[in-house]
């Protein structure tokens, strides 16, 4: 049966709300808030990228926001030119602000939604998406766009995904989703718990870990690898 995501958020909400919202993503410490472990997923999606393309020259950031994942990349592999892809342009101009003073290697940026990027052949070294792709709706967007990342990197070359995630068994799933509810509780009473599941619920369709190793793997990735999962959060990749 086909999935109905009709009254899911349309691109142009998602711009519009991050539009307004460049100063929080642009602070670790107030952007990253709901996620858990952000910073640990962070820091092992760049070792990782680091480790296994320690000569990497071209770096593609997929929904960069305001480039904080670039940011911690260029901490560990210096000067590389980097691709900055988002859907709204205040973050992108964020983002190359803040890249530009970080490299004297090439910026590039590439407004536009992942599903419509047009990218070169065996392009870059390390591709870097966080806390984007759960935008992606049907099983063909998906396969799409992992399919363009495949093709798009050189041989040899990562990609490293921290994100959103949900859980192909059903008693899972409501354990970690209470898990999480009661994170949220945490950090602002059940006001500001709600207020962000009603955020998820209207904009996103994560999948889960297993659908996307086994797409990377589907796509032609050589070896995938799981970095850190905690609760709906998990951080993993693929190298060509």
């Amino acid at each position: 049966m086909k999935t109905d995501y009709s009254q899911k958020s349309t691109n142009d909400e998602i711009r519009t709300r991050f539009d307004n919202d460049v100063e929080r993503f642009s602070n670790l410490d107030t952007g990253q808030l709901t996620t858990i472990d952000a910073p640990i997923t962070m820091e092992l999606c760049t070792e990782a990228a680091k480790y296994v393309n320690p000569n990497a020259t071209e770096l593609l950031d997929i929904g960069c926001g305001a480039g904080n994942y670039t940011l911690r990349m260029l901490s560990k592999i210096n000067n590389l030119n980097c691709t900055l892809n988002d859907l709204s342009m205040p973050m992108l101009q964020r983002a190359k602000e803040r890249v530009s003073a970080q490299t004297t290697g090439t910026v590039t940026l590439i407004h536009d939604d992942m599903r419509n990027l047009t990218l070169p052949d065996d392009r870059f070294d390390i591709i870097l998406a966080a806390a984007t792709l759960h935008h992606l709706r049907d099983d063909a967007d998906w396969e799409l766009v992992f399919t363009k990342f495949y093709k798009t990197l050189k041989p040899g070359g990562s990609i490293w995904i921290s994100d959103l995630i949900t859980h192909d068994s059903p008693g899972l799933a409501k354990l970690f989703n209470k898990n999480y509810s009661d994170y949220l509780e945490t950090l602002g009473g059940a006001e500001y718990r709600q207020k962000v599941l009603d955020y998820v619920a209207k904009e996103d369709t994560p999948r889960s870990v297993n659908y996307q190793m086994s797409l990377l793997t589907k796509v032609g990735f050589r070896q995938v690898e799981l970095l850190h999962k905690n609760s709906l959060f998990a951080a993993f990749g693929g190298i060509k």
